[in-house]
């Protein structure tokens, strides 16, 4: 008997294996055949559809958008994508050592951060990407 879990099928095998082909209603057999029974798993090949051998375009939060003047200023391009944007913010305030040295978990902004991040003097590290958004134009 085979399961397929994906990449690796899954084959019972053992002593009693034979059992399970037999034609029997008694439940005592089964119970016995799955006492008895070992589960073996082999790696196997998954196929890939067409669709996805080919590379798709960016979509989501991976697409490069146009960013306000702010947010330009801070990375230094005109259009990013969200994870990218969030990678150079977070460089920025580690190579600025802008992080609460009690709370890493609250940034101190400094001039190009305020810009962006609505004035605020200090925010938390959750805050970053809904204060973000409004800087992404569509």
């Amino acid at each position: 008997m085979a399961t397929s879990l994906g990449l690796f099928s899954t084959f019972l095998s053992g002593n009693t294996a034979s059992l399970m082909f037999k034609s029997s209603s008694s439940s005592t057999l089964m119970a016995c055949h799955r006492a008895n029974m070992r589960t073996v798993r082999t790696v196997t090949s998954a196929t890939v559809s067409n669709e996805a051998s080919g590379t798709r375009a960016p979509r989501g939060i991976m697409k490069p958008r146009r960013v306000s003047p702010e947010m330009q200023a801070l990375v230094g391009v005109p259009e990013i994508s969200r994870t990218q944007a969030l990678k150079q913010i977070w460089a920025h305030i580690k190579e600025h050592n802008l992080q609460d040295p009690e709370n890493k978990r609250v940034i101190i902004c400094d001039d190009k951060l305020k810009k962006i991040f609505a004035g605020k003097e200090r925010i938390g590290f959750l805050e970053i990407a809904g204060l973000i958004s409004p800087h992404f134009l569509k």
